[in-house]
């Protein structure tokens, strides 16, 4: 049996963990009789054994997640929510050197997708950067090099290019379309209880400087810091902060009203 699929343990003699006599907060199953594997306790004091952890973080990298955040409940049904450094992770979760690996990988792979635009090319399989943002028709060097019918391919579909180029709207291939565009146009609403005189608003926006997808987490002011550029904009106009807050503020509507779905997404200028 390798090294990943044996049932990791607790030692007993690790100074650095803080163990805890309490059941694991990540398994919803009770214990079985007999069951004394140690817990140990996370930086946000829930109480976990490394197979439960590192079943929960893997999980997460599974749906294209790249941060470790607490499921454990606190009050009814409410998650902690609280972040885990991986660093945390690695250790109470005693990852193996191939789970170490894998676990760094994908982490990699998910935060540079989230923070540059990395695609893999659909013939050699290498992550490479789209630099022209405004054209979807990307030719591959490394296919180029070796013949392959995928060296110029569809940064959308990820199909060979078909088609006059360059282009930012689609391919020639049949069933091209933007995937994000048809979430803007087809979320659900969401309001802003602590903005007063705003109604629904759409649930997913993309940042109006760099086209990431957002979503305002409901509560506070209208407005909302994007992850990636760092640019300050409101949910609900959809202009940059310091021109919406000259005709309004942080929780009143906006002067010119509710933005509607977007129906192109914003180039980042880089």
């Amino acid at each position: 049996m390798s090294e990943q699929n044996s049932e990791k343990r607790y030692d007993p003699e690790d100074t650095t963990l803080k163990f805890v006599n309490r059941p694991d907060d990540l398994d919803p199953l009770p214990p079985e009789d007999g069951d004394e594997q140690l817990s140990a306790e996370m930086s946000c004091g829930h109480a976990v054994k490394p197979e439960s952890l590192t079943g929960w973080c893997r999980s997460l990298l599974d749906q294209g997640q790249y941060t470790f955040k607490c499921p454990a409940p606190t009050v009814g049904t409410k998650q902690c929510g609280a972040e885990w450094p991986y660093t945390e992770v690695r250790r109470l979760a005693a990852l193996t050197a191939e789970e170490m690996l894998d676990f760094e990988m994908k982490l990699g792979r998910l935060a540079a997708a989230r923070f540059c635009d990395f695609k893999a090319c659909p013939g050699c399989k290498t992550y490479v950067e789209r630099q022209a943002l405004d054209n979807l028709c990307f030719q591959c060097t490394i296919c180029k090099e070796s013949g392959k019918p995928t060296k110029q391919f569809c940064w959308q579909c990820l199909r060979p290019w078909k088609g006059r180029a360059p282009r930012s709207d689609r391919c020639d291939n049949d069933d091209c379309s933007d995937k994000d565009l048809e979430l803007l146009r087809g979320c659900g609403t969401i309001t802003l209880s602590q903005v007063a005189g705003v109604g629904p608003v759409p649930s997913i926006r993309a940042c109006p400087t760099c086209g990431l997808k957002v979503e305002h987490d409901k509560t506070g002011c209208k407005n909302i810091l994007c992850p990636r550029c760092k640019v300050e904009f409101c949910f609900v106009c959809l202009k940059l902060t310091r021109q919406c807050l000259q005709t309004s503020s942080y929780f009143i509507a906006c002067s010119s009203g509710i933005a509607p779905r977007q129906t192109a997404m914003p180039i980042w200028k880089r």
